[in-house]
């Protein structure tokens, strides 16, 4: 087989399976496959419902013109058949597939109505869906925000500089910065007059309110569900390791426990049972390294270990203020961030150039870089590395 003649399947369209699929066309054919026919910023969602912007770019700006897209949703992996069953009954044969399904939205069956009258806003359909809904609700009428995390913080913020009425429900109010950032968070959400109900927990959710675990009701019109992650089920469905959340189980190479030919990438793989946070920041690293594993067996060598570092929390608060929380290389938060007006700009910035760095690397496959960071192995001392079976 001459590297010409390697075709490369990957699942999944969003940040890492585009970086993905631009890095593999310096060696092998690549099919994309992927539900929905554009590129879906998922860091613009929350802008979406709002009516700020679309969250969708043409695949033509961020793809290269070698890959082939195919719009369809994969249904189940044959590892032994080297196949991709899809839901549109078609098969689609593989020598490597890259694994970059992303996440998913999750809204609790535990909390009684919750599934009934809450929405998610993880993914475009459930940003469209919210939409349509805040189109038929008067901007008087009360909303409620779950969950205190990046997304939770962005969307109240978002509706509240809207105009909108919004209570953010939560246990703790940005859990992932440091004191500094959530302090500044809870400035800008309090001038935007955010009622924020802390320490607390939903306990039912109804048509019209929401009842908290300590008995207190908020009337809600409309209640947004942002607490909560998960994946989908296709590497569980085809009879590979995943962790308990249903990532995929790989070694520090991506590469599936189960299966040399198949490489993890993005939010939907857990390296060695130590995932990286859900965010571009970590997707779009996490692309090329996947492209890189595949492309080093592929030249029959051994690929190298994940080792990229995270550097920063970006947070919009609405189109006039945002906090960018610098992190250590290991992800833990500093002291440090920036504020304001000027974090607005710095995250508007990170937005665009998501797009610019999936460009570049569209129109030249190889060409994008990454922070390093050696201090992973070190950390993962002392637990069970997982490897390939």
């Amino acid at each position: 087989m001459t590297e010409q003649n390697i075709h490369v399947v990957v699942i999944g369209g969003g940040y890492a399976g585009v970086m993905a699929a631009n890095r593999l066309t310096q060696r092998a054919s690549v099919t994309m496959v992927n539900p929905r026919g554009g590129f879906v910023e998922r860091i613009r969602l929350h802008q979406l419902v709002a009516g700020d912007d679309d969250a969708i770019a043409d695949y033509s700006t961020v793809l290269a013109d070698a890959v082939r897209v195919v719009v369809d949703a994969a249904s189940r992996i044959d590892p032994t058949a080297r196949t991709v069953e899809l839901a549109s009954g078609d098969t689609l044969p593989y020598d490597y597939l890259v694994y970059a399904v992303g996440s998913t939205a999750t809204v609790p069956d535990s909390v009684p109505g919750a599934s009934e009258f809450a929405y998610p806003i993880g993914e475009f359909e459930h940003a469209q869906r919210l939409s349509n809904r805040l189109a038929d609700v008067p901007e008087s009428a009360p909303m409620v925000v779950v969950g205190g995390g990046l997304t939770g913080v962005e969307a109240a913020a978002e509706f509240a500089e809207s105009g909108r009425p919004v209570t953010l429900v939560t246990d703790v109010l940005g859990p992932s910065l440091g004191r500094n950032g959530r302090r500044s968070v809870a400035k800008r959400l309090a001038k935007l007059r955010v009622v924020v109900l802390d320490n607390v927990r939903v306990g039912r959710v109804a048509a019209d309110r929401v009842v908290l675990d300590d008995g207190r009701e908020v009337p809600s019109a409309v209640t947004v569900w942002t607490a909560g992650f998960g994946v989908p089920g296709l590497a569980a469905a085809s009879g590979l390791s995943t962790d308990d959340l249903g990532r995929l189980l790989a070694d520090e190479t991506l590469t599936s426990v189960d299966d040399g030919r198949i490489v993890g990438a993005g939010d939907a793989v857990s390296p060695s049972g130590l995932p990286y946070r859900m965010s571009c920041q970590a997707a779009l690293p996490l692309g090329a390294q996947a492209a890189n594993t595949v492309l080093s067996r592929i030249a029959g060598e051994e690929p190298a270990e994940v080792n990229h570092g995270m550097s920063a929390q970006c947070i919009s608060l609405g189109r006039r203020a945002g906090t960018f929380q610098v992190n250590n290389i290991d992800d833990s938060p500093r002291r440090l961030y920036v504020g304001g007006r000027t974090g607005a700009i710095v995250k508007e910035q990170v937005c665009r150039f998501t797009l610019k760095w999936m460009r570049g690397e569209a129109e030249k496959p190889g060409s994008y870089s990454w922070k390093k960071w050696t201090g992973r192995r070190q950390l993962l001392s002392g637990s069970q590395v997982a490897t390939v079976r």
